[in-house]
């Protein structure tokens, strides 16, 4: 990076630069049923270069990725190439994020762990979920790493955090004679929760379980549809995203402050905020990639918009004093609804889709589910090859948010989002 950057500050072409360094240290373990085949440690470097170059009365960049094996004269060349590039890009002026030093570690409970031991522990609470009649974990790799991200730019930009996360993935296996199924599950956690890891890859050997043993109702109908938290984040994102000042500069946003997304509602209000942070989040961060600190902004009060949010360039073009960087993690306020009484009445819990769909320009809300838990008012069966839709302001106007909130990922909010009647078939 040192080296790098002398280069470019002697070139008198640019207008500025940015150096993001990602340095990853890498302790490796691949399991085969609950024997540990191969043992891995790496230790990487990525490190990638912006130049940016004020030409015509425009802002040109271009980017490039640098290798430790470059000499000095390879590095000259890459950067002379980048310019050129950047002189073909006619983007708005900006001014890149000035000023500041930072170097922190994010919050983890595993930075003093010896990654040997540290990796056996992660072992045995996954393989301590292998109890299904029946049900096996086929294959399962732990990735335990340990990140320092840097950037620098020339405005005085230099800000260091250090990361420690880890990965698990794992191939839970239901067989019954000469049939069987498999389930992917990909966990990743900050802070290790042994009994958390084993709830985890219970749930899922459970659903590989229930998967196996699924069959398709009988459909047409309508009901009301349970989301969990992942759904629930991919939905609220697909919401959020509209709001991003990327969008609204360009004019692709539905929704500008002070819209009601909720008219009409008789069910929970939405209040959500964006935030650089979530307790066992991989996703956290005290800064983007162009090294501007993040500011935790609420997006959505009681339905109402508040707030936009996004990077310092399309925070500058939207002259926003302080640009809020792209937040990673979610936040939403619980509801008025406990879990028991969403599942008082029939209802399909969504346990696992393809991919929830959400369109907000043609009001749609829908997707392909891979297995859902049906209850018809007397008892629970899984079910599989079904799909549900529904329009998504109707969902909006009457959807209800449980009381119980959970973490998961880079996600706090309620437990269960319930959408009423919708389509099925």
């Amino acid at each position: 990076m040192s080296n790098v950057i002398e280069l470019l500050k002697q070139n008198s072409q640019l207008s500025g630069w940015r150096v993001n360094e990602t340095a990853t240290k890498s302790y490796e373990l691949f399991f085969v049923h609950k024997n540990l085949e191969t043992v891995r440690a790496t230790d990487t470097v990525t490190t990638s270069v912006t130049v940016y170059v004020d030409h015509d009365g425009k802002k040109g960049e271009s980017s490039f990725e640098l290798s430790a094996a470059m000499g000095e004269a390879e590095a000259q060349k890459k950067i002379d190439a980048a310019v050129q590039r950047a002189r073909l890009v006619f983007n708005e002026p900006y001014e890149l994020p000035d000023g500041g030093e930072l170097n922190k570690d994010l919050p983890s409970n595993m930075w003093d762990a010896e990654p040997q031991t540290l990796g056996r522990q992660i072992a045995d609470a996954v393989f301590a979920a292998d109890t299904v009649p029946d049900g096996s974990i086929n294959a399962c790799e732990i990735f335990l790493y340990k990140d320092t991200v840097r950037v620098r730019n020339s405005r005085g930009i230099d800000k260091t955090q250090r990361i420690g996360r880890v990965m698990i993935e794992a191939i839970p296996t239901f067989t019954e004679g000469t049939e069987s199924v498999e389930l992917y599950e990909d966990y990743r956690f900050t802070e290790f929760d042994p009994t958390k890891v084993t709830a985890e890859i219970a749930r899922r050997m459970a659903e590989v379980r229930d998967r196996f043993q699924a069959k398709k109702p009988e459909t047409p109908m309508k009901i009301s549809v349970l989301l969990r938290p992942a759904e629930i984040l991919e939905m609220l994102w697909t919401l959020v995203d509209d709001l991003n000042y990327a969008a609204v500069y360009s004019h692709g946003n539905l929704h500008k402050t002070g819209d009601n997304i909720q008219e009409n509602s008789t069910g929970d209000k939405l209040t959500v905020t964006l935030k650089a942070q979530m307790p066992g989040s991989e996703k956290s961060s005290w800064f983007d990639t162009d090294g501007a600190s993040f500011q935790d902004t609420r997006v959505i009060e009681n339905g109402i918009v508040t707030s936009y949010f996004g990077s310092s360039r399309f925070g500058q073009y939207l002259n926003i004093r302080q640009p809020t960087g792209n937040l990673p993690c979610l936040k939403a306020e619980t509801g008025t609804m406990a879990k028991t009484d969403m599942k008082a009445e029939p209802y399909l819990e969504c346990a696992s889709l393809s991919g929830i769909q959400v369109d907000l320009f043609n009001d749609y809300i829908g997707g392909e589910i891979r297995l859902a838990y049906c209850f018809d008012g007397e008892k629970t069966t899984p079910v599989t090859g079904i799909s549900m839709s529904g329009k998504l302001s109707d969902v909006l106007k009457t959807m209800r948010l449980s009381r119980e909130a959970v973490i998961e990922g880079a996600y706090e909010g309620p437990a269960l989002l319930l959408m009423p009647q919708m389509k099925v078939l």
